[in-house]
């Protein structure tokens, strides 16, 4: 069969090589240049090889046929197009074969019992607000992808597995993953949650909502956002960019593609992987907690024409651009907060920074503005600890106070809130499945006042949340999990 085939396609591509010097040829002929019998070939240089002539087909040859030449020959045992087509056919049947082997292989190791698997089956708080006119605690879930609704007084007692949210958002319909940031719009009760490691996207759900349903509105946000915040007077909302270390500022009602009005980013900044973010709305301050990771920026002038990561439409309507860091420019700053002007903008210097060994502070993520005592409350991931500062502290302090200890059960906090109505302090645990509310003066390891609790008392926590390839330890004998 493939000796077949090489002959045939030995002759069409003599065939094929006519065609095309019988085409130059006649376009010649029109102009009346050569005879109409043969075509000469331009003179070369004695020895290089050159065309002599081209007999052309016979008139009734080529109208009998309605082809300029003869594709294949009447000799040929086949003709061209069966066997190509064959040959085809055969093809695509290796690939189809070829696909199904490996399709069945996947369905094969997808129906395999793992020996054991590693997962937690409950929620993990990360994220907390209080709805206070409506006497509601709004929690986000970062391990199974949930949005849940408390009641503000609920307690969970120490028999109990959990408590019973009274609504609960999640599902492909919601576009709800790692939710780290969360707003509760004081008039409407509407829910503003922030996606941070793979949908980029804040879904915003009107106060009702409740099971697999689409958000009522959506904003693009770049990769990595994390923390909110919203001035309700100038509706203006603020969110943190983790890996790109900037803050971008949208109008509140910002929908899609819609582009920030500003942002503030660069080495003068001082953001350094900023997570938490809140707004000081008396004083016109923005308070900003960083881990401390950091990448060098380009200067502004080439950074114009920026993009939202491949998501938005407008991207030219970007003021910068988020793809702007060079590579190999990667430090580590000390955890610090970095306090702004509410109008800051571009590569502005904060006007005061609160960071050193004094603070306490090791990944400091949820902070939270208490007007009324003029004080900062700050959710030290790594501490195991709550940390209360003086609002208008500079460089290496000491906190006011430190909420930590078994009895507290303060674990990894990741969200703070402070309830100004109720005079409560609220944390979101990510280190035990529960929220823990306290009295905002709590100092030491205390005891919470209410526990709401996502799982039986005492159980486990793995601490993963969007885990990457993993990596045995043969000599430990341990599996390390990066997140």
């Amino acid at each position: 069969m493939n000796r077949k085939l090489n002959s045939i396609r030995g002759t069409a591509k003599l065939a094929a090589i006519l065609v095309v010097f019988g085409v130059i040829a006649g376009a010649v002929l029109l102009k009346g240049v050569v005879p109409k019998e043969f075509l000469l070939a331009a003179q070369r240089p004695t020895g290089e090889a050159r065309l002599i002539a081209i007999d052309r087909l016979p008139a009734e040859e080529a109208s009998a046929s309605g082809a300029m030449c003869e594709w294949e020959p009447a000799s040929a045992a086949m003709p061209l197009r069966v066997a190509l087509q064959e040959e085809r056919v055969s093809a695509r049947a290796a690939s189809e074969a070829d696909t199904k082997g490996t399709a069945a292989l996947y369905k094969e190791v997808a129906a395999r019992k793992p020996l054991r698997v590693i997962r937690d089956p409950y929620s993990a708080y990360s994220a907390v607000a209080v709805d206070a006119t409506n006497n509601e605690v709004v929690l986000t879930d970062e391990n199974l992808f949930n949005v849940l609704v408390y009641d503000r007084l609920a307690n969970t007692p120490p028999s109990a597995s959990m408590t019973e949210p009274k609504r609960q958002l999640g599902g492909l319909k919601t576009k709800i993953e790692f939710q780290c940031g969360l707003y509760i719009d004081p008039t409407s009760g509407d829910i503003y949650a922030v996606n941070n490691d793979t949908v980029d996207t804040l879904v915003i759900f009107n106060r009702q909502a409740k099971g697999d349903v689409p958000p009522s509105r959506e904003l693009y946000t770049p990769h990595g956002t994390f923390g909110i915040a919203v001035d309700e007077a100038a509706q203006e909302l603020f969110l943190t960019v983790q890996h790109d270390s900037a803050v971008v500022v949208f109008p509140k009602l910002s929908k899609q593609d819609d582009a920030p009005i500003r942002l503030i980013q660069g080495d003068k900044s001082r953001l350094a992987d900023p997570h938490g973010i809140a707004l000081d709305d008396k004083n016109g301050l923005i308070f900003v907690t960083n881990h401390g990771s950091v990448h060098q920026v380009v200067p502004e002038k080439t950074v114009n024409t920026g993009r939202v990561l491949g998501r938005s439409k407008g991207k030219d309507k970007w003021p910068v651009s988020f793809d702007n860091t060079i590579p190999g420019s990667g430090k580590m700053l000390p955890p610090s907060i970095t306090v702004y002007r509410k109008s800051a903008s571009g590569d502005e210097a904060p006007v005061r920074v609160i960071e050193g060994p004094k603070t306490q502070m090791n990944w400091p993520t949820g902070i939270a503005i208490n007007p009324a005592r003029n004080e900062i409350i700050v959710a030290n991931d790594g501490g195991d600890s709550i940390l209360v500062f003086d609002a208008t502290a500079s460089g290496d302090v000491a906190p006011l106070r430190v909420i930590k200890g078994p009895k507290s059960l303060v674990s990894n906090p990741t969200g703070v809130y402070i309830d100004s109505k109720n005079n409560e302090l609220w944390v979101a645990n990510f280190g035990n499945h529960t929220a823990t509310v306290f009295p905002t003066t709590a100092n030491g390891d205390v005891a919470p006042l209410r526990v709401i609790r996502s799982a039986p008392l005492n159980k486990p926590v793995p601490g993963m949340g969007n885990p990457h390839p993993i990596a045995y330890d043969s000599k430990r004998e341990e599996i390390l999990v990066p997140n």
